[in-house]
């Protein structure tokens, strides 16, 4: 690790602790111009905020995700209520995992991946992927396109009947590393590959690209702010 990384991962460390402790958390101030909580412009979709909770690949709450709330541009909030009003009309639903994500918790997910005696959750999330990897295989990155406030993870889930509330089957989990999250990975069951297709389909009739390693990870094509990387946190 760099010195460089290793003041970043000192840094965030000690965010961590004040944060747990009800000290880090910064004043409220009002979303920079152009971006939206996404529940303002789709109050239908369901929120599940993996970075803020301890169940996600780094197995704790992420640096800067001090609420769990969900933020886009405004551009692809918008874009992504026509992909919500079409699913409803089929008594389906949006569910988000992640969305804007500041600048200090990509660099917390390289922290994390350079410590690579911490693998507490590599048997859901990378079981079949080394962490030494995680870089090289283009896991983990020191920029994301989530940063620019464009990109979005989600799935889709029911909203009638005995299964309400239930994700369909995509084949593999939410940030599950490896080949098997590949949204064309031929390793599910076409019932799973229908659903990613489904979502696909819909996501990009709307606007947004998908990303050939995650069946969940969508980016706004003509994204407002396509060279900005933010860090204001999540509040």
């Amino acid at each position: 690790m760099t010195a460089k990384w290793r003041l970043v991962c000192l840094f965030l460390i000690c965010f961590e602790v004040l944060a747990t402790l009800g000290l880090a958390d910064e004043k409220s101030s009002p979303l920079p111009p152009g971006f939206v909580y996404v529940n303002e412009v789709i109050p239908g979709a369901e929120l599940e905020m993996r970075y803020y909770s301890s169940h996600n690949f780094v197995g704790r709450r992420i640096a800067g995700y001090l609420q769990p709330k969900c933020i886009l541009t405004v551009a692809a909030a918008e874009a992504l209520k026509g992909v919500q009003r079409e699913l409803e009309s089929f008594g389906l639903g949006l569910r988000i995992y992640d969305a804007y994500r500041p600048q200090r918790a990509v660099d917390d997910f390289v922290c994390w991946a350079e410590d690579l005696k911490d693998t507490r959750m590599k048997r859901e999330f990378y079981p079949d992927v080394d962490k030494k990897d995680l870089f090289k295989e283009k896991y983990i990155a020191a920029k994301s396109s989530h940063s620019r406030g464009s990109t979005v993870d989600l799935t889709i889930v029911s909203l009638t009947g005995v299964t309400i509330g239930k994700s369909l089957d995509m084949g593999s989990g939410f940030d599950l590393f490896g080949p098997r999250s590949w949204p064309t990975s031929p390793a599910v069951p076409p019932s799973a590959r229908a659903h990613r297709m489904l979502l696909q389909v819909l996501m990009k009739k709307h606007g947004f690209e998908p990303y050939p390693q995650e069946w969940w990870h969508f980016t706004l094509k003509n994204e407002p702010f396509p060279d900005t990387y933010f860090d204001f946190p999540i509040q």
